[in-house]
């Protein structure tokens, strides 16, 4: 579930936290470290994308050394782009768990990231209606401000539910990037972040993680979540190009609705 989930913008974190409903105890404990299980398999899916995109993140590390001009001005901006989630997500972090990890919040999060969707697809074809090339920006023409903005939408995806890569291929869109450069700026920005997440958790909850879960099931599902994000990304960048947001529209709506009824039935 994470590594198909993670970079497809339906919101891996909702579809975990939805799993989990399934496979928790009901046990405080336990539930603090399967919710922080839920970013460190995220490691899996970091490495997929490292591997895939290698050549954009070592020039962006000689850039770092002063050795790729280009590759200085990708990384800078990923940076940028990074610093909002930095900022905010260790101070939410435990009011996000507390509050927004459940049935209801991740479908709303999930219609309402819907109609946002809609809106910057149906916006993003009308501005290339009658052109024979989409048109847009590539990673090269970004600015420090459309970083920041990207990296701004990123916080909203906290929220379970929202998707971090939906929320930064819609910032794409509207910074005016083309479809597949707003899925690869988002997914060398993932890398960052949810590096960073996943050593949050790991240095934030280790004790409990380690009382409650052994170190063969984290690998295997690092491994696993691996694999398929690779699959996930490989797929991903291709559809874009050729058939934009539509479809994953239609799927958050039909599991916003479920979601609904299963939570309104348990409520009765």
């Amino acid at each position: 579930v994470e590594g198909v989930t993670e970079f497809l913008p339906i919101s891996s974190t909702g579809h975990l936290v939805i799993a989990s409903e399934v496979l928790t105890r009901d046990d405080a404990q336990s539930d603090e470290a399967l919710f922080a299980y839920l970013i460190v398999i995220q490691a899996g899916a970091i490495l997929a994308v490292f591997l895939l995109y290698r050549k954009e993140v070592w020039s962006m590390m000689l850039g770092l050394l002063g050795l790729d001009p280009r590759g200085k001005r990708l990384a800078i901006n990923v940076i940028v782009a990074f610093l909002p989630a930095a900022i905010l997500g260790p101070i939410l972090d435990d009011k996000i768990e507390e509050f927004l990890f459940g049935l209801l919040p991740i479908a709303i999060a999930l219609f309402l990231g819907a109609l946002l969707m809609y809106w910057v697809e149906k916006r993003k074809k009308e501005k290339d209606s009658g052109m024979i090339m989409e048109q847009g920006r590539t990673l090269d023409d970004l600015t420090l401000g459309h970083s920041f903005f990207i990296g701004f939408l990123q916080c909203f995806a906290m929220w379970p539910g929202t998707s971090r890569s939906m929320m930064t291929i819609v910032g794409g869109y509207l910074v005016g990037l083309q479809r597949k450069k707003a899925a690869e700026f988002s997914f060398l920005l993932g890398l960052v972040t949810l590096s960073a997440a996943a050593g949050y958790k790991v240095l934030t909850k280790w004790e409990v993680m380690e009382a409650n879960l052994s170190l063969g099931p984290i690998l295997f599902g690092c491994l696993i979540a691996g694999i398929s994000a690779a699959l996930s990304v490989f797929w991903l960048v291709g559809y874009l190009s050729r058939r934009g947001l539509g479809v994953f529209v239609g799927y958050r709506i039909l599991l916003s609705i479920i979601l609904f009824i299963i939570y309104f039935n348990s409520q009765s």
